[in-house]
């Protein structure tokens, strides 16, 4: 396991980062996602908007940006085009008119049965027992909520 560098101490290589071990398998996902996205007309930052409707449908673009950690200006230009594309709708609140409530539409909540041909291909591409895989995402899950806690200080 590397040390984090003391004084005197060389500093590490690239490779023993963990924050460059999880910003590179970044990458490698969108790269793995990409052709089967594609088939469906998403990149995978809008697959990402339609994972978080499909698990809640007609949220607020602010729900939508913690669940999904974007802010607005990056959020909203994906709603845009996936409003464009018929996948999604945008529409005022009534309660409250500064607040705009994302929904599927017919077709984009369709399109969830297709969705898992794509994680299975994820789970091909990554070579890993299913338990490996499911233990994996909840550490990595944890490691994120620390460091967010850590980032609040």
């Amino acid at each position: 396991m590397p040390q984090a560098p003391t004084d005197g101490a060389p500093f590490p290589k690239l490779d023993a980062f963990l924050c460059f071990a999880v910003y590179s398998t970044g990458f490698a996902f969108n790269r793995v996602y990409r052709k089967p996205l594609a088939r469906l007309g998403l990149t995978y930052p809008q697959f990402l908007v339609m994972a978080a409707l499909w698990d809640e449908d007609a949220v607020t673009v602010g729900t939508l940006g913690e669940k999904l950690s974007l802010d607005t200006s990056t959020l909203t230009p994906l709603l845009k085009r996936l409003e464009h594309a018929g996948f999604v709708t945008r529409r005022r609140s009534e309660e409250d008119e500064r607040r705009v409530i994302v929904g599927l539409t017919d077709r984009g909540a369709a399109m969830r049965a297709q969705a898992g041909d794509i994680m299975a291909c994820v789970f091909e591409a990554a070579d890993m027992a299913p338990e490996a895989f499911v233990r994996l995402t909840r550490e990595i899950q944890a490691l994120r909520r620390n460091l967010e806690r850590a980032a609040e200080l």
